[in-house]
């Protein structure tokens, strides 16, 4: 993924995220009544992006090793396998996903506005 990013985009890609941390920072330190400087919001920044592009080679490399070409949710639960907290908070997340869509489609079923599969023209 970070290779075939061009440098445009991960430079906005980069500076939104700053953005988003320098929010958050401010938040943070006005409600603790500290004070966080420049520098720091830019180093963590760095440590967040890493992070990501990290996360990001692992979810590839885990729907590759499963012969597929699109990241899914199982993949998703696989990164988060050694943190017990954040994969049940996953897990519960996708259970609620799937639960909502299953219901959609049987509603709509049962309003007759799928046939066979296929949406009623």
């Amino acid at each position: 993924m970070a290779d075939e990013m061009d440098d445009e985009t991960r430079e906005h890609l980069k500076a939104a995220l700053w953005f988003s941390i320098g929010k958050i920072v401010d938040e943070e330190t006005l409600r603790l009544n500290t004070s966080a400087t420049p520098q720091f919001i830019g180093a963590f920044t760095e440590m967040v992006w890493t992070q990501i592009e990290n996360v990001a080679q692992d979810l590839e490399s885990f729907s590759h090793h499963a012969g597929r070409t699109t990241v899914n949710t199982d993949d998703v639960l696989l990164i988060t396998r050694r943190n017990d907290a954040l994969h049940g908070i996953m897990q519960d997340f996708i259970e609620k996903e799937q639960a909502t869509a299953a219901k959609e489609k049987n509603t709509k079923i049962a309003k007759g506005k799928v046939v066979k599969g296929r949406p009623k023209k």
